[in-house]
């Protein structure tokens, strides 16, 4: 089983399609694409994380969780109301989380961080929110569905690219 991570899927959001330049025709043209990436990657037994701003309206929560493959798990972001962290489906919802995976400390947040808990001592902040418009910083990542092809990103990728950047095996 693995640990995928996306973020801004904003499902039935027709306003996030003008925002930020997303190819398609219609929201649900939109969500139909989001719906067959992360189930062409994720399988039902994996863990995902999604890092804030599920869809626009709270009621359409449970029916696109019981469509979307795996665990999933809610950080919830600025246009996550209360009706959407409470709907059926989640295995767990916050505000904020600090994870070990693979022997790797992660901090989990909707936003970007300028600084994170562990940063100096190698810990990954991963993060949504601004739609893979920042500069990178490094052991940071936007794992939200703009910049990474509209599909949830797996762990090892990530942990990969760090691997990459610092010169180890």
């Amino acid at each position: 089983m693995s640990t995928y991570f996306t973020a801004d899927t904003h499902f039935g959001d027709h306003r996030t399609i003008n925002i930020h330049r997303r190819p398609f025709s219609g929201a649900g043209e939109m969500d139909a694409h989001l719906i067959e990436r992360w189930n062409a990657t994720v399988r039902p037994g994996d863990t995902v994380w999604h890092l804030g701003d599920f869809a626009r309206r709270p009621t359409d929560v449970p029916a696109l969780l019981e469509r979307l493959n795996g665990v999933k798990n809610l950080v919830r972001g600025n246009n996550d109301p209360d009706g959407t962290m409470a709907a059926s489906g989640w295995a767990s919802v916050q505000d904020y989380v600090e994870l070990e995976l693979g022997g790797h400390p992660v901090v989990l947040c909707h936003y970007p961080f300028r600084s994170w808990n562990g940063q100096s001592r190698g810990s990954i902040n991963l993060h949504g929110h601004s739609h893979g418009r920042l500069k990178p910083m490094p052991r940071q990542f936007d794992v939200g569905v703009d910049p990474n092809s509209f599909t949830p990103v797996p762990l090892q990728r990530l942990i990969g690219g760090v691997r990459a950047a610092s010169g180890l095996p």
